[in-house]
């Protein structure tokens, strides 16, 4: 049965280019339309798949067919006293914090190098690399890496609150390379005459960069903490080897899926989860929508504001 997986994969990346190629393009519209259609499922199906089997009843299982549907009661196990449901609470809220940090700390990073970048610097193109090297060095070896680090150097992990300093460091390393990205992309089609014209009516740099830049560029800085805090609310296998006891919401899941039997309240903590993706996601599109009304209201007084000066009959007739 394995050649026929291959068959299968070599068809799917094999249709599309072969559809855009060989067809006109108004007979390849239908068939990319299904591939686009097929690709959504089997993305997003087994989110829906995961939804639907969260509302089962007290005698729901773990596979279809989902029993007792339309019922809330692995919701609420959410929230009861049992040893398990107490130490994912712990964990959510480990995670919540976490993420808060590595936020803030991805947002910081990616805004400094953003700036730093808008001028070549000797070493810039190295740096520039080093950034992005995280994202290919597998986590795995990032987090083994650091573990033995932390043994040489001769901190325990997960004691204390420096205990939290590698899980920050390694979660906060692979989140910057996206939000430096997000803030190279702002500034590659940011304009910076604002900044100068600010400058030529006596504004210093650092109100130059309060009151003009930073409002320019507060969603891209929003943005890429937004990243930082994602990635960070999901991350496993960067955290798993230098949390020591400190166990976060991703490391509690293992724990559930390895160490006790599988019950439907692992549906409905990752339909909360995703729940809470797509509620950072709106969260963005508002404060980009609201940022985006705020410049074209700008735009439009300062337009507004300019008086254009009428031409004079004797302008006109050149006297």
């Amino acid at each position: 049965m394995t050649w026929l997986w291959y068959i299968i994969g070599v068809a799917i990346l094999v249709i599309p280019f072969a559809a855009m190629v060989l067809l006109p393009i108004q007979r390849s519209k239908p068939v990319l339309t299904v591939y686009f259609l097929l690709f959504v499922v089997f993305m997003y199906g087994p989110m829906v798949a995961m939804a639907v089997l969260s509302l089962q009843g007290t005698t729901g299982s773990m596979t279809l067919p989902a029993k007792e549907l339309f019922s809330f009661h692995w919701y609420s196990e959410l929230n009861s006293s049992m040893s398990v449901m107490v130490a994912v609470r712990e964990g959510i809220g480990k995670s919540l914090w976490l993420s808060l940090i590595v936020a803030v700390i991805t947002a910081v990073l990616s805004l400094t190098l953003g700036m730093a970048f808008r001028r070549q610097f000797r070493g810039s193109g190295a740096l520039f690399y080093a950034i992005l090297l995280s994202l290919m060095t597998p986590g795995l070896l990032l987090s083994l890496g650091l573990s033995f680090l932390l043994y040489y150097v001769g901190i325990q992990k997960g004691e204390g609150a420096l205990g939290y300093v590698p899980i920050i460091g390694v979660q906060a390393v692979w989140a910057l390379p996206f939000g430096f990205l997000v803030m190279m992309s702002i500034f590659n089609r940011y304009d910076s005459r604002a900044e100068e014209a600010a400058r030529d009516l006596g504004a210093s740099n650092l109100t130059t960069f309060r009151e003009v830049t930073l409002p320019l560029i507060w969603t891209g800085v929003f943005g890429a903490g937004l990243f930082g805090f994602t990635l960070a609310l999901n991350e496993f296998e960067r955290t798993f080897l230098v949390s020591g006891t400190i166990n976060t919401l991703p490391l509690q899941l293992y724990i559930i899926t390895t160490a006790s039997v599988l019950r439907p309240y692992v549906y409905s903590l990752g339909v909360v989860t995703i729940l809470l993706s797509f509620l950072l996601i709106a969260l963005f599109l508002v404060v980009s929508g609201v940022t985006g009304r705020k410049k074209s209201r700008a735009v439009e007084e300062d337009g507004g504001g300019i008086d254009t000066p009428s031409m004079t009959p004797a302008a006109a007739s050149g006297d």
